[in-house]
């Protein structure tokens, strides 16, 4: 039998009601093992060997963490490598005091504003009142994809392009982007860096948030045509086909995508 003619096989087999449940759990099952859904701590999802692979080599690493959180990912960056420069934007007024608290003892310098196209203001949506890891910028996130009574925040709204002008940053060595559904516009702000592929890696998540923000991986593509994108997995990176194929890219569940200037990618064996 030709390799070709294995999934019709498999469909004439298994492409019935009684198989229906076996071929759910099937899928589920390769979901994680294309790296969707491995977001239990940061081996199985493969961000530590990123982190060390990424960060381990350079000398003084600039790392820009946009969605910092309380700090986990700047921590860990720093524990990748302990010279890193890292600068931590964070929105919600309440997190950043925890975030604050928690790395500017470490060197970490926290910004209290979110990253988006172009300067100015939003209103950031979140529920409870100590500040959660699924506030967003989009108030569906929190009514649809968390059930809850959103409250707000009027925050502040940077682009990184005006951002690192300022501060007189030529280059990052990681963009980190967790913004719940915001990611393509944190890369619109940052388009000046992104066209010089003056950022060595991004690193960004996509999941369920970006149906609400209606943005697909194809858009990705668009915005970073000087880039090639890749899935994270436990051992290393997986690449996208450079032809974009809808089918194995439209999945709106958790994963780490990373993007990587395709200058530097040929002889990189430690993807």
């Amino acid at each position: 039998m030709n390799i070709h003619d294995i999934p019709n096989f498999y469909a004439y087999l298994f492409a019935r009601k009684k198989f229906y449940r076996f071929n759910r759990i099937l899928f589920n099952l390769s979901l994680r093992g294309l790296g969707i859904l491995n977001y239990k701590n940061d081996i199985v999802s493969g961000e530590r060997r990123f982190l060390e692979r990424q960060l381990q080599k350079v000398i003084e690493p600039i790392v820009l963490d946009v969605g910092a959180n309380v700090g986990a990912y700047s921590c860990a960056v720093l524990s990748s490598n302990s010279r890193a420069k890292v600068f931590a934007f964070e929105p919600h007024p309440n997190t950043f005091k925890r975030l604050s608290e928690r790395v500017v003892p470490l060197g970490i310098r926290v910004f209290n504003v979110a990253c988006g196209s172009a300067t100015g203001s939003m209103t950031l949506y979140d529920y409870g009142f100590g500040g959660t890891e699924h506030a967003s910028l989009y108030q569906e996130v929190i009514e649809e994809l968390h059930n809850q009574q959103p409250n707000r925040h009027d925050v502040e709204v940077i682009d990184l392009d005006s951002f690192t002008t300022e501060h007189q940053i030529d280059h990052i060595d990681l963009l980190k982007i967790d913004a719940e559904g915001h990611e393509l516009q944190v890369l619109q702000g940052a388009e000046g860096l992104i066209r010089r592929q003056r950022v060595r890696a991004i690193h960004f998540e996509f999941n369920e948030m970006n149906v609400v923000s209606r943005t697909f991986l194809r858009d990705y593509y668009k915005a970073l045509p000087k880039y090639k994108l890749y899935r994270m997995l436990r051992d290393g990176l997986i690449a996208f086909p450079d032809k974009y194929s809808p089918t194995f890219s439209e999945i709106f569940a958790f994963q780490n995508i990373v993007a990587i200037p395709r200058q530097s990618i040929q002889g990189n064996s430690e993807l």
